[in-house]
């Protein structure tokens, strides 16, 4: 029985062969971190400043040789500012580094207020019990550090009264100013009066 001759392949389709049997077009070499961060193998230029862990300056390097001492000392190179000239690296526990940085973050976020724009709706007619009611509830707003929108509507026949109508806001707004300064000044708009207050500082 006679040998079958050799089949030579080109590279290029041994390559294709090669990736069809195994896939190998769909593995992915790895990114950089989804944070953005240029950590350890990801920090790639000519030449660093290198930053030890004491906070003493090294030197300059390339950036791998600045990797090599990281290693020495079993931590992390840490790329803290790319766009200087050179880039400045210093080595850390980047594990340590990136915990203190989401504890940070969770605090500021817990602390973090956003103010709202908080509604008081008046009559003309109100009564005194109903007007002491809408001034808790305006401290209420304005003590949590929100502003206040005071807003009166006239209807019908009241808008023949606006001028007791604005009495009545207005000693409304002065009950407050314990609390709250005048951010706009009452104002008509169609058949409202509008005003709105800030939460004084503290």
């Amino acid at each position: 029985m006679r040998n079958a001759a050799p089949v030579f392949i080109e590279k290029k389709e041994l390559n294709i062969i090669l990736d069809k049997r195994y896939g190998r077009h769909n593995r992915r070499r790895p990114g950089p971190p989804r944070n953005r961060d240029l950590v350890n193998e990801y920090v790639r230029f000519p030449e660093v400043l290198l930053i030890g862990p004491d906070g003493e300056q090294i030197g300059k390097m390339s950036s791998r040789e600045a990797q090599f001492k990281a290693n020495q000392y079993e931590l992390d190179l840490f790329c803290v500012a790319p766009d200087a000239k050179p880039p400045v690296c210093k080595i850390i526990n980047y594990s340590k580094y990136r915990f203190e940085q989401q504890k940070r973050a969770k605090e500021a976020k817990k602390n973090q207020h956003v103010v709202e724009l908080k509604e008081v709706q008046l009559t003309p007619q109100i009564g005194a019990h109903d007007m002491e009611t809408k001034r808790r509830h305006a401290v209420k707003f304005l003590e949590d550090g929100n502003r206040v929108k005071v807003g009166m509507r006239f209807r019908g026949r009241q808008l023949a009264h606006i001028g007791a109508g604005q009495a009545v806001l207005d000693k409304f707004i002065a009950s407050l100013m314990e609390y709250a300064i005048i951010e706009k000044p009452s104002a008509r708009d169609n058949r409202w009066l509008i005003a709105i207050l800030a939460p004084k500082k503290k």
